[in-house]
């Protein structure tokens, strides 16, 4: 389970918020290991549980976009297979995005969560109601968010944020009927 710089208590007040999940993707949704084949092309591979909890979570009516510094046609097809609608490519001014969609969504900091592992983070790291980092992420960046994901990126860590958020928000329970 992950591990809380803050009072889980406060996570989960925080998390009870939320209307909007923003990730970043090389090592929150991936293992952050860039690929390339020799066409040049970037190969990424993504984690089934965070599909289905991406998808779980969209479904009890909270967003979830990516902010990425990066641009990759296969990540707006995975994307576009999960129904992420807001996919910002090629922006490493994260902080000046967080502000763009909450405007756009009239949105407050504390209804935004955001996870990610590395210094481009920190700024919207520290502003949004809920933040999350990976055991791989940086140092500064694990040290400064509410909770870090017991599972590394690209191996369900997103998956145990959806799950996090859920269950806060009072919706996992639902998922477990069959």
């Amino acid at each position: 389970s992950m591990i809380f710089n803050t009072e889980k208590s406060i996570a989960v007040a925080a998390a009870r918020k939320l209307k909007l999940l923003l990730l970043d993707v090389d090592g929150v949704l991936t293992d952050g290991k860039l690929y390339f084949a020799t066409s040049g092309e970037e190969i990424k591979a993504f984690h089934s549980l965070d599909g289905h909890g991406i998808k779980m979570l969209m479904s009890t009516g909270v967003e979830v976009g990516i902010i990425t510094g990066r641009t990759s046609t296969l990540l707006e097809k995975r994307a576009c297979d999960l129904g992420i609608k807001l996919l910002i490519q090629g922006r490493e001014d994260k902080l000046n995005v967080l502000t763009e969609i909450m405007a756009n969504k009239d949105l407050h900091p504390e209804e935004v969560g955001y996870a990610g592992d590395d210094l481009p983070d920190l700024p919207v790291l520290q502003v949004t109601g809920s933040s999350f980092s990976v055991p791989h992420g940086h140092a500064s960046v694990k040290s400064s968010v509410q909770a870090v994901t017991e599972t590394d990126g690209g191996n369900g860590a997103v998956r145990e944020i959806t799950d996090f958020i859920l269950k806060a928000q009072g919706n996992y329970e639902h998922f477990l009927k069959i």
